[in-house]
């Protein structure tokens, strides 16, 4: 904005970029047509319902009613040049607005007075409060019956900032408000110093007083005293001398030119000046401006050279972004407003639907917010944007500029994944004369924090090259979350090591590493789906409040108590976007006309219905090709691949993370508090399902386990356990013995049942369950064999008895990992649990679950010596057989265990 201590005449002269701003129907449009007119600018004053607004250049615009993209016009204010923005008032075209705030000096946001704050106003202030832009605020349809001066002045300073000021007012009284705003000029008013001009310039252009003005733009009134206080209150900004500019949008002409928007931050822009673009493999892109139009609505003037201040359209330039910066100027951080729909693009027959993606790729980059996805295994484009007016825009412009007149199948909500807790993830991508490997810290970061990159490795270890190649991949790349596939978000991914080699490495090579060990991280954290939230603002009348506190907890939302204004009641809060798409509707209907709804997006937070979504998504990571989370290894002149949960069985470096261990109590301090703490309180409230209960109650029978929830802690200490090699000791007081087997895990780790799994899985899953009845028999404990079912289509899950021990059958979707985390957390209260598995994440939850692990190996042992035993001690070294073992046991265990093959009784 400038130095605030420039002398005074110098910063009243010069040029200034005001935007106006309002939520839809507000008559931002009509305010702008009126400044125009009064300023020289136009000849008539049009109006948007007739359709012959200046500044609705568009088509669909004059059709709707609407602004949908942001126009300029320039006019004189004083000795002032002005850039006027008129921007989207619709919340669909949010993001048009956001990116043109970035080269605003000044705004001008309008309210109705008939409506007063709505929802998306509030949703602008914060954004102005973000990019902080001083702001003059103009409140419209003032001739409409019922508005209140001094009413709306009040919710002005409750909703929005207490130092918002009537600037309508006498002088003495306005002097009084302006000295409360600022401690400083509070102290020099009490003293006797007058406030003069400059003051209040000062005051306004460091956001520390809001002028309000009241009128009518449609008949004229007010806007006169506006303009003066536009033109006396406002500083022009000193730029450098140094040439900088800011790209804010980027659009086609009739003629099919690409034209930059920018606005000139320092310096002066040249027509044949070179610019740096961007850059690619071989370095800067070099471009050069053909033309410089100064476009005021549908019309423009070329000029040989626009100086500081200027906001223009530049032929000539072909890669440039909206956000970017040239010169030196820097680039804008991403916007805050984001797209939460998905729909399907249903193409004419016949159409190519590769040539159609590509003619759309245009529009995305015209529109940041719209983004055109490819889904290569239905070959079908979708597109995701901000809500459903806007796939109208969309259709519209696809048929006007490629003639292709689509349609949008149902649309979706956008979702995005998290995780609770840190983890580290290991890639490694070894094919022959190919090498790299790059261990990753994933943490959570509170909401809205977005991605963050960063690296805590050595130059010793890896050098400075390659760790910014490797935070290259990292931020190239949207990466795709476990859950269903959705974009992960809040975020930290820190490079903790790496290894090159001298003569295989390429930079391809850490690609390949990089994806993979982000995708190993997620594989191993526990994630969270988000789903878009709404903030809204309910007013109905007070006899449907009831009606409507309903709607919003069916709704999964949450509310303020209700306020009463007269007649009518207003519930504030948020709710899932999901659950809220078509609720205008319902509230239209049951208050007969009388209600209204403003929403606008809050951003992302825990999903309310976690389980549904993802089984609905149907998404299965492992099967995602374009998304791998395993490794590849090479051994004897071959690449192999390692699926992730194996990669740290194989990974050359050590593992560079170790997790803390914090008291339950404690609260934990990482910025991933509240997504960790969420997540537990939804899981503990995630009742089990039927068809699962049903299970555990035929393998458990009904008793009441101590457990609600359970949900699982990553990193709980080890728990200190007898060597499996030594016969365990009963503890007082007593307590079942558990013995939980992961079954395929087991299959693949003996070398015996291994090779007989290749010739045939079914003879080497029989073979591991005769071995476990006779072990069984031997050690007495309960026995459970878990296989996986979970590619299983239609797999329902299944408990059967096998002898003595009990063969579990994971249904569709489930694999024996998480059964088996549910069974530990189901029993282990009053029992005690072991769990043979060789997974070494599997291992750590059982260890936080607070039973025994034992390894593959560690059960082979067991089993060997528990043979041993047998046959020393019940079978004197002359039998083998499991009918002789069977012949020397208990009866009275013997009986039982006929009992159970026979399905008399249970365990």
């Amino acid at each position: 904005m400038g130095n605030p201590s420039e002398n005074k005449s110098d910063r009243k002269n010069g040029r200034l970029c005001i935007g106006i701003l309002a939520h839809v129907d507000a008559g931002k449009t009509t305010l702008a047509e009126s400044i125009l007119y009064r300023q020289g600018s136009i000849r008539t004053m049009g109006r948007v319902d007739h359709g012959d607004a200046f500044l609705d250049t568009y088509e669909l615009e004059r059709a709707r009613g609407i602004t949908i993209f942001a126009k300029q016009a320039l006019f004189s204010l004083g000795d002032k040049e002005v850039t006027l923005l008129d921007t989207p008032g619709h919340v669909d075209f949010s993001a048009e607005m956001e990116r043109t705030l970035q080269v605003l000096d000044y705004a001008v946001l309008v309210i109705s007075g008939a409506d007063g704050v709505q929802g998306h106003v509030q949703t602008l202030w914060r954004l102005l409060k973000q990019y902080q832009i001083p702001a003059f605020l103009f409140v419209n349809k003032m001739d409409q019956p019922g508005t209140d001066r001094d009413h709306l002045m009040e919710e002005l300073k409750s909703r929005l900032d207490e130092r918002c000021v009537d600037f309508g007012e006498a002088w003495e009284k306005l002097r009084e408000n302006l000295a409360v705003c600022d401690e400083a000029l509070m102290e020099s008013y009490l003293e006797g110093r007058e406030i003069n001009e400059e003051d209040i310039c000062t005051l306004i252009r460091e956001r520390n007083v809001f002028p309000c003005y009241f009128g009518s733009a449609l008949r004229g009134e007010g806007v006169g005293e506006f303009l003066e206080g536009l033109s006396e209150y406002t500083d022009y900004p000193v730029y450098p001398e140094e040439f900088g500019a800011k790209v804010f949008k980027i659009s086609r002409d009739a003629q099919g030119n690409r034209l930059t928007h920018m606005k000139i931050t320092g310096g002066a822009l040249k027509v044949k000046m070179p610019l740096v673009t961007g850059k690619d493999e071989a370095g800067e892109i070099l471009e050069k401006v053909d033309q410089i139009r100064l476009y005021s609505g549908a019309g423009y003037q070329t000029v040989s050279e626009a100086a500081a201040g200027s906001v223009c359209a530049v032929t000539g330039l072909n890669h440039t972004l909206p956000g970017d910066g040239l010169g030196c100027q820097k680039n804008s951080g991403e916007t805050f407003l984001e797209p939460v729909l998905q729909y399907r693009v249903l193409l004419p027959e016949g159409c190519d639907v590769h040539g159609a993606l590509l003619k759309m790729r245009q529009l995305e980059e015209e529109e940041p917010t719209l983004r055109i996805l490819w889904n290569e295994s239905a070959q079908e484009i979708h597109v995701k944007v901000m809500g459903e007016i806007q796939t109208e825009i969309l259709k519209s412009m696809i048929l006007e500029r490629f003639g292709l007149d689509v349609s949008f199948g149902a649309g979706s909500i956008v979702y995005k994944e998290t995780i609770c807790d840190a983890v580290e993830g290991i890639g490694h991508f070894e094919p022959l004369r190919h090498y790299a490997e790059v261990h990753l810290l994933l943490e959570p970061l509170k909401a809205g924090s977005g991605m963050i990159f960063d690296t805590a490795c050595s130059e010793d270890a890896l050098d400075r090259n390659w760790q910014r190649l490797i935070l290259t991949n990292l931020q190239e790349k949207a990466h795709r979350g476990v859950l269903t596939g959705a974009e992960i978000t809040d975020m930290k991914i820190t490079l903790l090591s790496g290894r090159a080699h001298l003569k295989h490495t390429e930079g391809g090579d850490f690609r390949q590493a990089v994806y993979r060990a982000v995708r190993q991280g997620l594989m191993n954290a526990e994630s969270m789906l988000l789903e878009p939230v709404y903030e809204f603002r309910l007013e109905v009348p007070t006899d449907a409040v009831g009606r409507a506190m309903a709607d919003i907890t069916r709704m999964h939302g949450t509310f303020e108590g209700p306020e009463t204004q007269g007649a009518v009641a207003v519930l504030t809060g948020s709710a899932p976007v999901a659950a809220m798409q078509d609720y205008q509707k319902e509230v239209v209907a049951y208050t007969k006309g009388c209600g209204r709804l403003f929403c606008s997006l809050k951003g992302y937070e825990p999903c309310h219905n976690q389980e549904d979504v993802i089984a609905a998504v149907g998404y299965d990571p492992d099967a995602d090709t374009d998304n791998p989370s395993g490794s590849v290894f090479c051994a004897h002149g071959a690449g192999f691949y390692v699926p992730w949960d194996k990669v740290p069985d194989y990974m050359h470096l050590e593992r560079a993370y170790q997790p803390k261990r914090q008291p339950e109590s404690e609260e934990r301090q990482n910025e991933g508090t509240d997504y960790a703490a969420a997540g537990r309180k939804l899981q503990s409230s995630l009742a089990m399902d039927q068809e699962l209960e049903e299970i555990f109650t035929r393998t458990y029978g009904t008793g009441k386990e101590a457990r609600s929830g359970w949900g699982r802690s990553r990193f709980a200490p080890a728990r200190t356990v007898d060597s499996v090699n030594a016969k365990r000791t009963r503890r007082e007081p007593p307590k079942e013995e558990y013995l939980l087997v992961d079954g395929y895990n087991i299959i693949f780790a003996w070398e015996e049942l291994r090779e007989l799994a290749r010739i045939n899985i079914e003879s080497a899953r029989g073979r591991l369950m005769d071995i476990l009845c006779n072990y069984q028999g031997f050690r007495k404990s309960t026995v459970i064999l878990v296989f996986d079912a979970y590619k299983v289509e239609g797999g329902t899950g299944s408990v059967q008895k096998y002898h003595n021990i009990y063969v579990v059958y994971t249904r569709e979707a489930e694999t024996a990992d998480q059964y088996i985390e549910k069974a530990v957390h189901k029993i282990n209260p009053q029992h005690h649990v072991t769990v043979a598995t060789s997974d070494a994440l599997e291992q750590m939850i059982i260890w936080g679950a607070g039973a025994s692990r034992m390894s593959a190996a560690g059960l082979l042992e067991e089993i060997d010596a528990a043979s041993t035993e047998i046959r020393r001690d019940y079978l004197g070294g002359q039998k083998s057989t499991g009918e002789k073992l069977f012949d020397k046991l208990p009866e009275d265990l013997a009986k039982l265990m006929e009992d159970i093959r026979l399905g008399r009784k249970s365990l």
